[in-house]
């Protein structure tokens, strides 16, 4: 699903800036969320990074905590919205699972934070096949788990399962599709996530609801689909994202990889949510089925 360079520059050169926008947020009960060992919680950061608690475990799903998803620190799409939970107020993270290995999703400053803040119990990395060698070149030796499509890992009472989403791998020039990228399905006693990671709409999707028959939270990309003609075959539209939804029989979806980074692609910041309000009105889904959280706002179960 990768595109040509020549198409890259056409797409970089006919495109125009995105208006900033100061998108209202919450602030996370910071002292709740480092104790909270018993209450369900899901937490959207910001992008594609939601902190899961569950059952005592703390998941996070592409850890992005970093100014720009770039892989400099002075250019490239820069955050304009609030970081609402800072690397130095996380609780300590048992679960990490990595989608893909793009900027917007693979921080190297926020991985290594991580693990450098949690020296005497770092946390378990899933990745996709082929992403076990750059956590070795960062310095990250131990506790990666790389899985292949349809692959599962199981630790204690929770299994991991990579399956397989419609995107593709890039970090360097010359690198293109040297490594998998993936979907998670994490299966925790009682209760079954669903983080997509990024990705195009596909057949991939009902192929993962016929093998799991029903997910109790999904975490969806909704934005970053602008133009079509340049993006549809690795971001959905929110329209898709319903169908996503709709595919995997999820219960309950929340809409992310929306109104974090300036200029990641054409879409005006705010209409990513707008647009999924009407797909899901338009479906004859409940209004609370699929929905979007402010930066930093937490859910309780």
């Amino acid at each position: 699903m990768s595109k040509n360079l020549s198409t890259v520059f056409k797409w970089r050169f006919s495109r125009s800036s995105q208006e900033s926008i100061n998108f209202e947020s919450k602030q996370p009960d910071i002292s709740f969320l480092r104790n909270n060992r018993t209450e369900e919680t899901l937490t959207w950061i910001g992008h594609s990074t939601f902190l899961w608690q569950y059952r005592g475990i703390n998941l996070i799903t592409d850890p992005h905590l970093s100014k720009r998803a770039s892989p400099v620190g002075f250019a490239g799409p820069e955050r304009i919205s609030p970081l609402s939970l800072p690397l130095k107020d996380l609780p300590d993270i048992d679960i990490v699972v990595i989608s893909h290995n793009h900027y917007d999703h693979l921080d190297r400053s926020t991985v290594l934070g991580i693990v450098k803040k949690q020296k005497t119990n770092p946390p378990l990395f899933f990745v996709p096949l082929g992403m076990k060698k750059w956590f070795e070149r960062v310095g990250i030796l131990n506790g990666v788990i790389e899985l292949d499509w349809w692959e599962s890992h199981q630790v204690g009472d929770w299994e991991y399962h990579a399956v397989p989403v419609q995107h593709w791998s890039r970090r360097g020039l010359f690198d293109t599709n040297q490594v998998l990228w993936a979907g998670w399905v994490v299966e925790a006693p009682e209760k079954r996530l669903f983080f997509a990671g990024d990705t195009g709409y596909s057949k991939d999707f009902e192929d993962i609801g016929k093998r799991f028959k029903t997910m109790d939270l999904s975490l969806i990309p909704i934005g970053a689909y602008a133009p079509r003609w340049f993006m549809k075959d690795m971001h959905c539209s929110p329209e898709e994202a319903v169908k996503i939804h709709s595919d995997v029989n999820s219960k309950q979806s929340i809409g992310m990889h929306w109104g974090t980074f300036l200029n990641l692609t054409d879409e005006p910041l705010d209409e990513p949510p707008a647009r999924l309000r009407r797909a899901v009105e338009a479906a004859n889904l409940s209004g609370s089925s699929f929905i979007t959280l402010q930066h930093g706002e937490t859910l309780r179960f």
